[in-house]
């Protein structure tokens, strides 16, 4: 018997608890071999800016780079979800669910390399799609999940065209509630079985007329995925195929496991542990197993068919041991079953491993692919890979054509964040050795990730610096201050700024209405190179508190915002457990570390009213939240947050303690637009500068000064104006250790840059691959203090200033949904905002991307 290792006994304890199977089966954890490439040279200055790099590769704003390897080819719509063959013609059905239009487009796998759009068949619009996709085994119908509209749609082919003309949509479910169409599949009598995702259960019904033949439930109340039927096949040779016995598999998404039921009758056989949100299910009928992704680790699990037990677990990621991140969302087998290919997202690359032998699998090396990989398959008798990109490929785009309005108040899909991610196809030859190890170094320089989680930029801190150079290191400072505010880019508040890279022509909320945060960076330093990773506040609050956006998050936000996921919810913000991070929260580290915190409207839910007390989302935060403090709520002051942030700091004051992790949040720069007799967009923005100065100056005199860093972002930058990239934010640093006089910093930081700082002082280590990989913001400090106070400046806008009938944009205010973040289309609120300002008859700009993903050679 071999020794249950401590990460994988708890998984045999809940295997003989819920499948009575006992612990004494044994179970190999393995460590996959790194492939034969050397670590990255200790990172050295990034340079100053985002966008296209001498040797051809794409720096994000996270500072992490694509380099996408082979032909480019652009896909139909955004965020392609899922890729199967057709299994009688060698055509590619392809689904979209994303921002823009759903539907499926193909692919034709057969023309030769070089062909670009003529690889492209047609694509099958639809009006709500999720991911789920099977063929009928005859290749003449195409199955596709219908989404929230709790539907199948059902659409016949045309080979020699490669079209698909939608012919029916069956209903399944039960019409009073939301079932969420998922994963499809084809029984073996032909019949189809339906995961449906939001009331955890699997039905299967005729193909034909879509009545229901029986149902399945999945009792403990966590999400299925994916669902895969298998058969036992005629020809086990050639292209592996999801085939290899009578299962039919499903996996829980949020549940870590899969579930194995017969086919025919829907028996249930076998609960397998696997990791966090398996997803991608791929089977190996020869050597009879089953491959898992767990997209919240960095990992695959392998299930022996046989005994219906977890045999291996795999790591897809770059190095052994550092956090999650990687995000392993598909998989492809070589028919021979000896390489496995495994889609990092999150990384922007592929794993090959060489998986010949049960229980020995070791890892081969990387190749780059585009932003966001989804599916991967082999092609041409395993000699050719198709990788679909769910974010796009390789480039970048400037914005040379200068201003362009928005015409007749229509969403212009290439402006706007959600839909700038055109899906593509990378298509290239299986590498040769020699290849793969050049494409696995190209990997590996994407990455600024290190083997060791030694502080990126190490090298650069000054000797006295006081911030820690890891983990546990000694500082001067004790208190973090976080302040979370909404929605604005660098151009919109600080382009009046002559000695910063700022363009005054895109300045909205300059001196005139923001004299704190010009006092603030007059005072300490001006970042005019800080970025945030995120597009929306939906993954903007996962990544300002999480360092990173699960699957979860990431393949519901484009949905809901572009309102095709009606009664999904708001995917973020603690309001469903399945959006948690592995690595969980800021005030999860800090919990875990014995660090004191307090949170001030983050993750709190408001009282129906301003006097009653908001309540916690997570249970970590019970107790440690002031319930007083009200959140995000546009109708309530950001002044009256701060007076209310300034008792309580009077509390700690006479108690003699100040927690040492704080997260203020200050959300009313985000505007209301110009609804008729609101606050108009500046006189919000100066509440909001006026609240930030108070919060500053009473830290700043109160006695835990001295020991005291006070940081501020924007969760994201709504898309906004700036002249660098739309991802360009206001970041903000203050405390006696900050540099004074006004210094310009552009040196290129984060929001993760923060996070990995505070997470260095406070003696936490990294949430993800990403804070981990983020370079700290030593430049912003010095080693000699200076604690004189900060005063805060009166407003110097009218704070009651309210939207007249007249205003621009003011019917189309009105029908804003401004109860929650980005409930409104961040497009059009950003050119109210503008049209406000600036005036009516003034375009807004276009958001320029330096360092935009796109397909090379797209429009």
């Amino acid at each position: 018997m071999i020794r249950c290792p401590l990460s994988v006994a708890p998984l045999l304890l809940f295997l003989a608890t819920t499948a009575s199977m006992p612990c004494s089966v044994a179970v190999a954890q393995i460590v996959v071999h790194r492939p034969q490439v050397p670590d990255p040279e200790p990172a050295g200055p990034l340079g100053e800016w985002p966008g296209r790099q001498a040797d051809g590769s794409v720096r994000l704003p996270s500072g992490w780079s694509v380099n996408a390897h082979g032909e480019q080819i652009t896909l139909a719509s955004d965020l392609p979800v899922r890729a199967v063959r057709n299994p009688q013609w060698n055509w590619l059905a392809v689904q979209h669910a994303g921002y823009r239009d759903h539907g499926v487009g193909f692919v034709a796998l057969d023309t030769e390399p070089g062909s670009g759009a003529a690889t492209l068949g047609g694509f099958s619009k639809l009006p709500k799609t999720w991911s789920g996709l099977a063929w009928r085994p005859d290749g003449g119908r195409l199955y596709v999940s219908g989404g929230v509209d709790d539907v199948v749609h059902v659409l016949d082919f045309d080979p020699d065209a490669g079209t698909a003309e939608l012919v029916k949509s069956l209903p399944v479910g039960d019409p009073s509630r939301l079932d969420l169409v998922a994963g499809l599949a084809f029984a073996p009598g032909g019949n189809l079985f339906v995961c449906l995702q939001r009331s955890q259960q699997v039905v299967c019904i005729d193909a034909d007329d879509g009545e229901q033949e029986f149902s399945i439930g999945l009792a403990d109340g966590s999400f299925p995925n994916e669902c895969l039927i298998v058969e036992r096949p005629e020809d086990a040779t050639g292209f592996a195929r999801e085939l290899a016995s009578d299962f039919l598999v499903v996996s829980g998404w949020g549940a870590g496991k899969v579930w194995f039921f017969d086919a025919r009758t829907g028996k249930a056989l076998a609960q397998v542990p696997t990791g966090q949100h398996p997803s991608s299910l791929l089977f190996a009928p020869l050597t009879r197993r089953l491959f898992v992704s767990n997209a919240n680790e960095n990992s695959v699990s392998v299930i022996d068919l046989e005994t219906l037990l977890p045999s291996e677990t795999l790591s897809s990621a770059l190095y052994p041991g550092v956090p999650p991140g990687s995000t392993p969302d598909a998989l492809a087998l070589d028919g021979r079953e000896n390489l496995l290919l495994v889609a990092n997202a999150d990384n922007n690359n592929c794993a090959v491993l060489d998986v010949s032998e049960p229980g020995e699998a070791r890892g081969l090396g990387y190749i780059p692919l585009g932003l966001y990989p989804t599916a991967l398959l082999f092609a041409d008798g395993d000699q050719e890979v198709f990788a679909v990109n769910g974010k796009g490929s390789v480039g970048s785009r400037a914005n040379p054509e200068g201003p362009q309005p928005i015409r007749g108040h229509v969403r212009r899909y290439e402006d706007y964040a959600g839909a700038l991610f055109t899906g593509s196809l990378s298509r290239f030859r299986f590498p040769e050795p020699r290849e793969l190890q050049a494409l696995s170094q190209q990997a590996y320089a994407c990455s600024p990730l290190r083997a060791d989680l030694a502080v990126r930029g190490v090298d650069a801190r000054p000797a006295d610096s006081p911030i820690p150079a890891e983990v546990g290191g000694e500082s001067p400072i004790r208190h973090c201050v976080y302040v979370i505010k909404e929605n604005r880019t660098y151009d919109q508040v600080f382009g009046d700024v002559e000695r910063g890279n700022g363009d005054p022509l895109l300045c909205l909320f300059g001196e005139d209405v923001t004299p704190n945060h010009h006092a603030w960076v007059d005072r300490f330093v001006l970042l005019d190179s800080f970025y945030v990773e995120s597009e929306v506040s939906a993954d903007g609050h996962e990544w300002t508190m999480g360092a990173y956006a699960t699957d979860f998050v990431e393949r519901t936000w484009p949905v809901t915002y572009g309102g095709k996921g009606q009664g999904l919810g708001y995917p973020a913000e603690a309001n469903f457990e399945i959006a948690f991070p592995k690595g969980r929260y800021l005030f999860d580290l800090a919990a875990n570390a014995g660090v004191s915190f307090r949170s001030y409207g983050e993750f709190i839910q408001n009282g129906a009213t301003p006097a009653d007390p908001g309540t916690a989302k997570m249970p970590v935060l019970e107790g440690r939240f002031d319930p007083g403090y009200r959140g995000y709520d546009l109708a309530y002051r950001d002044v009256d947050r701060a007076a209310r942030f300034l008792e309580e700091l009077a509390r700690f004051e006479a108690e003699g303690e100040f927690p040492r992790l704080t997260v203020l949040r200050l959300p009313n720069d985000h505007t209301s637009g110009t609804v008729v007799g609101k606050l108009t967009p500046r006189a919000m923005v100066a509440d909001n500068d006026l609240a930030l100065g108070r919060v500053l100056e009473g830290l700043s005199k109160s006695s835990f000064w001295k020991s005291m860093v006070v940081f501020v972002v924007e969760d994201d930058a709504q898309n906004g104006p700036d002249h660098v990239d739309a991802h360009r934010t206001v970041g903000l640093v203050a405390g006696p250790y900050v540099k004074q006089g006004g210094e310009v910093v552009s040196t290129m930081y984060s929001t993760c840059s923060m996070l990995r700082t505070m997470e260095l002082i406070l003696g936490l280590p990294p949430m993800s691959q990403f804070d981990a990989a983020a370079r700290p913001m030593y430049d912003c400090f010095t080693a000699t203090p200076d604690l004189t106070p900060f005063e805060a400046l009166p407003a110097t806008w009218d704070l009651d200033e309210r939207n007249p009938k007249t205003a621009w944009g003011a019917e189309m205010s009105e029908r804003f949904d401004l109860s929650r973040e980005d409930a409104a289309d961040d497009l059009l609120l950003n050119e109210v905002v503008w049209r406000s300002v600036k005036g009516a008859d003034s375009p807004m700009p276009r958001p320029v991307r330096a360092a935009f993903v796109r397909v090379v050679g797209e429009d």
